[in-house]
């Protein structure tokens, strides 16, 4: 297998020596004359247009979609175009995309990222990520949309298969090459199909997708006039090391918490830390004095404790000591004794103290998906449960596909804190692909936008995580400059994509049009739970403050919390 290039052309001004391949990212995308939908099928995307190396691309169908829905929901007449993009690497796998070009198409246009390893193709159709359930799609709104696969089709593992990580190509088009290369052919597309390209750009994405936002306007800049990033895995190295941290924690005998002992140690942060932020409403607000207030050995839930008296395992009405050790290595987080090329150093954990781990029985709509994100219904093993909790599920597949490289190998035998020399060498070389860096300062200067949000109960990607993104944007550029462009609110009670307690739901997209496009900075956000209890409402706060119960107000209402640090 040959050496990663870890030279990434997007990084660099101009076209480097690789893309004489291909040729350079042009500017013939626009026709004179539009071109109809059915006629676009077919339709060769010249390696030339794309500034990456490829291979080209082909337009494999297009079809004319009649409008459906209503509302909120309605979806315009569009032509739906799916093509394909070329590798260099003969052994390496296409990359599959799609268009949506809407009869009445605003000039605009919106990516949309993935989610976990990817592997199929975002539903372009669809909203941005935790959209207000009464704000128009960007396709209802007459915006062309478009995303990938990212270089890789899943197997039934879905987005959780890293079969990827043995083909060098498809390595670095995860990391990032595919966004670059997808948002070329597609606007390429959008040129032949109007005769002119977009005037404004955005991206959206959630978790991997809001890596690949950030990732985006970072490497490329001048492609993108604002971005929409919730939960994103921005250090995705950093996070998996952890995850492997977690996974070998939650394997030992008798640490893997079931569904009852989850749900204890909800209630018994709740009992701790509810009240913190003036109301009892299931909802920990003040986060930050929870984790350091609460300890899992010395709290008590209903004048019992909450650590079983033994340290061994006496029931579903205790903890016992393995698996309190396994939840704080959750909590605590992780510092490496190698070094990452990215200077990344480790992972600082997620807010165990008040999420729900997958509580089994509670009866929601979203309730399975928040289960499966979170600590599923089976404990790590070998050969891993694809029931075991996500996490562990995706770092096994990194483990033998991009670590090891072998199929075969026990990911259990993998130590992530000081690994084998080999595997460190690797794994230093893939931070640089794999994490977006912090320096988008070039995004700045350009005049764009950036809407940062997560949940503050996420224990898949964690919410600490952005706070250090954030604040490293702080220290380069200063409060003022950030303040200038960029936004990231916190959202508590809310975990990773879904909640059964507050399901944040937020117009961003809206908010962002009106920053990028009419200078309006957001003021006032709102968000709203969808699922907890419908219709809810809470402020959305510039962190680091958190929104703060006013006494006497009704507890149902965001006028009702003021934002307080």
């Amino acid at each position: 297998m040959k050496n990663i290039n870890l030279k990434l052309p997007g990084l660099a001004a101009g076209c480097l020596a690789i893309t004489l391949i291909a040729g350079c990212g042009g500017s013939s995308s626009s026709s004179d004359k539009p071109m109809a939908c059915t006629d676009l099928e077919g339709l060769e995307i010249p390696a030339g247009e794309i500034a990456l190396a490829t291979s080209g691309g082909t337009i494999t169908a297009a079809e004319v979609v009649e409008a459906s829905g209503s509302g909120a929901a309605a979806i315009p007449e569009h032509c739906l175009v799916s093509g394909s993009i070329a590798p260099v690497d003969p052994e390496a796998p296409d990359i599959l995309f799609q268009v949506a070009l809407p009869a009445d198409w605003n000039s605009k246009a919106l990516m949309f990222g993935g989610g976990g390893f990817n592997g199929t193709i975002p539903a372009i159709t669809a909203n941005v990520p935790q959209s207000a359930p009464d704000a128009l799609t960007p396709l209802g709104r007459g915006y062309a949309t478009f995303a990938s696969d990212s270089g890789h089709q899943a197997n039934e593992y879905g987005s959780q298969d890293g079969r990827w990580g043995l083909n060098d190509e498809a390595v670095r088009n995860f990391g990032g090459e595919a966004l670059k290369k997808t948002r070329d052919a597609a606007v390429f597309v959008v040129g032949k199909r109007y005769a002119s390209e977009p005037e404004k750009s955005y991206f959206a994405g959630g978790s991997t997708g809001g890596r690949e936002a950030l990732t985006s306007i970072q490497r490329w800049p001048d492609d993108w006039d604002g971005a929409i990033a919730w939960y994103p895995a921005w250090n995705n190295m950093s996070a998996w090391l952890a995850g492997q941290h977690i996974s070998l924690a939650l394997a030992e005998s008798g640490a893997y918490p079931n569904s009852a002992k989850r749900q204890l140690l909800l209630d018994a942060a709740l009992e701790s830390c509810d009240a913190l932020d003036g109301l009892e409403d299931g909802i920990i607000g003040d986060q930050r004095q929870c984790n350091d207030n609460f300890d899992p050995d010395t709290a008590t839930i209903n004048g019992n404790s909450l650590r079983c008296a033994s340290g061994n395992d006496e029931g579903n009405h205790c903890l016992s000591d393995a698996q309190i050790t396994a939840l704080k290595a959750m909590n605590d987080g992780v510092e490496f004794k190698f070094d990452l090329a990215n200077g990344e150093t480790g992972y600082p954990g997620s807010n165990v103290w008040g999420a729900d781990l997958g509580i089994t029985t509670i009866d929601t709509p979203v309730q399975p998906v928040v289960v499966f994100l979170a600590l599923g219904t089976s404990q790590p093993a070998m050969p891993m449960p694809p029931t075991a909790p996500y996490l562990s599920v995706l770092v096994d597949q990194w483990v033998r596909y991009s670590v090891a490289q072998d199929a075969n190998f026990n990911s259990f035998d993998f130590d992530p804190i000081e690994p084998r020399p080999e595997f460190a060498e690797r794994i230093s070389k893939l931070s640089i692909l794999f994490n977006a860096g912090t320096d988008i300062s070039g995004f700045a200067e350009k005049g764009g936008k950036l809407l940062l949000a997560h949940g503050l109960s996420d224990i898949l990607v964690s919410s600490r995580a952005t706070e250090i993104y954030y604040e490293r944007l702080v220290e380069q550029m200063g409060q003022q400059d950030v303040d200038s462009f960029v936004r990231y609110y916190e959202v508590p009670g809310f975990g990773h994509g879904a909640s059964s307690f507050f399901n944040a739901t937020w117009d961003s997209l809206s908010a962002l049009e009106e920053w990028a496009e009419q200078d309006i900075a957001p003021k006032n956000q709102i968000t709203m739970d969808t699922v907890g209890i419908a219709g809810r409402t809470r402020p959305l706060c510039d962190y680091p403050a958190w929104p703060e119960y006013i006494d006497g107000g009704d507890p149902l209402s965001a006028t009702s919390f003021k934002c307080v640090e």
